[in-house]
């Protein structure tokens, strides 16, 4: 079973948290490769909003940055005063919006735990490998059991969550839903997918629902591993279109630049409503 999960709280169709998260661990991690003799890689980031209410939170109105979580390693001779005070103007720098980003009142941890030199596996036993959280949505949507990063593309488990993600993301930037949730099960041995789910967790427009939507995507798009392979050009990366290693990276969704974020079929999706 794969998820693919899309939300207007972002231009990038994400959910807020994980799209600043992300913003400020590119930051520092930008910063920490240009300048080894002072930080490490290893870099930790967490982004927590406040919805202010139950209502804004189903309705993707987040009021302001709660709280922020940076961690990172440093060289032995740097002292955790110097650390945080690097890592806070990195914070600084990064673009967090404005309307939600308040320093003065905005909770911020950088290294809670104190100075770390020694970090990642030339520190650290029992490595757990990439985290599905990270590489997806941030805990906003429910994820499948398997990983992208350790699976090639004839895999459902990466090709599956690349078809639900630019599902979801279509009927969320056709103005059909303010959040979407698309659920495709499979099973060895069947090209197709046995169950097709559409989730908009009551934010559809009026003249559609979940039912409507769920049986749209399924008479309209195979959702075969071929299909997907074929429609996504997963077997031809390059750097021009997404190379996997950088996917790894920086996460298997939100890049605008991955055709599985490509809106091609904005005006189809929109036709539904016809």
């Amino acid at each position: 079973i794969m998820f693919g999960f899309a939300s207007n709280e972002t231009k990038e169709f994400m959910p807020a948290a994980i799209t600043y998260a992300r913003l400020l661990c590119d930051k520092v991690y930008e910063y920490a490769k240009a300048h080894p003799h002072e930080l490490g890689v290893d870099i930790k980031t967490q982004v927590t909003l406040d919805y202010g209410s139950k209502d804004n939170f189903e309705n993707c109105k987040p009021l302001k940055i709660h709280t922020i979580v940076v961690s990172a390693p440093c060289v032995e001779s740097m002292s955790i005063e110097k650390v945080r005070e690097l890592i806070g103007g990195l914070i600084d720098e990064a673009g967090l919006p404005k309307e939600l980003f308040n320093k003065n009142e905005t909770i911020i941890y950088i290294n809670p735990t104190g100075r770390y030199v020694n970090h990642s596996s030339l520190h650290d036993s029992g490595l757990t490998g990439r985290k599905l959280i990270v590489d997806s949505f941030g805990g906003y949507s429910p994820i499948g059991g398997g990983a992208q990063s350790s699976k090639d593309y004839t895999k459902v488990d990466r090709s599956g969550l690349y078809a639900a993600r630019w599902i979801a993301k279509h009927i969320v930037a056709a103005n059909l839903a303010k959040k979407c949730i698309v659920q495709l099960s499979y099973a060895i041995g069947v090209a197709r997918p046995v169950s097709v789910s559409v989730d908009c967790m009551g934010t559809h427009i009026k003249g559609v629902d979940d039912e409507i939507l769920s049986n749209f995507v399924l008479e309209n798009f195979p959702l075969t591993p071929k299909w997907i392979t074929d429609k996504f050009e997963l077997d031809k990366p390059s750097k021009d279109t997404f190379l996997y290693a950088n996917v790894a990276a920086h996460g298997q969704v939100g890049n605008p630049n991955y055709p599985w974020e490509k809106l091609d079929s904005l005006e189809f999706f929109k036709n539904i409503l016809k």
